[in-house]
């Protein structure tokens, strides 16, 4: 496969009406950044026609890469999968209700251009301008606390979906990420931190959509991974 510059990657599980928007505002987002490109979409078992969706993007355009999954894998193991797949000196992913404004795809991708191994956006920092609901907001800064006192993460904000890596690096982290979900997001943050690893982390503009598929007992697993996580660190490395 020939090498690309950036490898950008939309998680998607049933989608497909915000694949509509989500696929040319990314291919005008990165075709703007000047580098050569790949979009993947990582689909996942979706059953709303996400895949055919996509399917008439690939032959319009070959940058548009469909990576399709029969089965629900979860957003861990299809970013395992989309990275393994890829061609891009930087791996970067974003939700694909482009909740965190696709303006900031460049700002990223440039913290990666100046020497991170990764970069995250945040919904947490003083200047962050975000809007969502109170019950979202008070569960976020509870779990980032959480990750803060237990796994010893200097970050505001672990669970943004807006994400990009050196890809090399993230090659490296992968075989020690155990989680194959949500939790996938913190893992890596923390990880590369263990690492002594640059991690940047920068304002983003912010808006809750109109629905999410991150559920009650997402956040109960992630509240319980937290735990297995410092366990790992802690514990069975004494």
């Amino acid at each position: 496969m020939t090498p690309v510059s950036v490898t950008a990657v939309l998680p998607v599980f049933n989608d497909v009406e915000a694949l509509k928007t989500a696929i040319p505002k990314s291919i005008e987002a990165l075709e703007a950044y000047g580098k050569s490109f790949e979009l993947i979409i990582a689909e996942d078992g979706s059953t709303d026609g996400s895949r055919e969706c996509v399917e008439e993007w690939e032959r319009k355009d070959p940058r548009v890469r469909l990576l399709h999954s029969d089965e629900r894998q979860g957003r861990g193991r299809a970013l395992n999968r989309a990275l393994a797949e890829s061609r891009g000196e930087i791996f970067c992913y974003y939700d694909v209700d482009l909740a965190t404004d696709i303006s900031h795809l460049s700002e990223l991708l440039d913290h990666i251009e100046d020497g991170a191994d990764a970069a995250t956006g945040s919904r947490l920092m003083k200047n962050s301008n975000i809007v969502r609901s109170g019950d979202r907001e008070i569960a976020s800064r509870g779990y980032n606390f959480l990750v803060r006192l237990f796994l010893g993460s200097k970050l505001n904000d672990h669970q943004c979906g807006f994400k990009a890596y050196k890809s090399s690096t993230l090659r490296e982290l992968v075989p020690k990420i155990q989680a194959p979900h949500w939790f996938w997001d913190t893992e890596s943050l923390v990880l590369a931190q263990k690492e002594g690893l640059r991690v940047d982390e920068f304002p983003v503009v912010w808006r809750q959509g109109p629905g999410t598929t991150v559920r009650f007992k997402d956040v109960s697993n992630m509240g319980k991974d937290i735990l297995k996580m410092w366990w790992r660190l802690h514990v069975e490395k004494s």
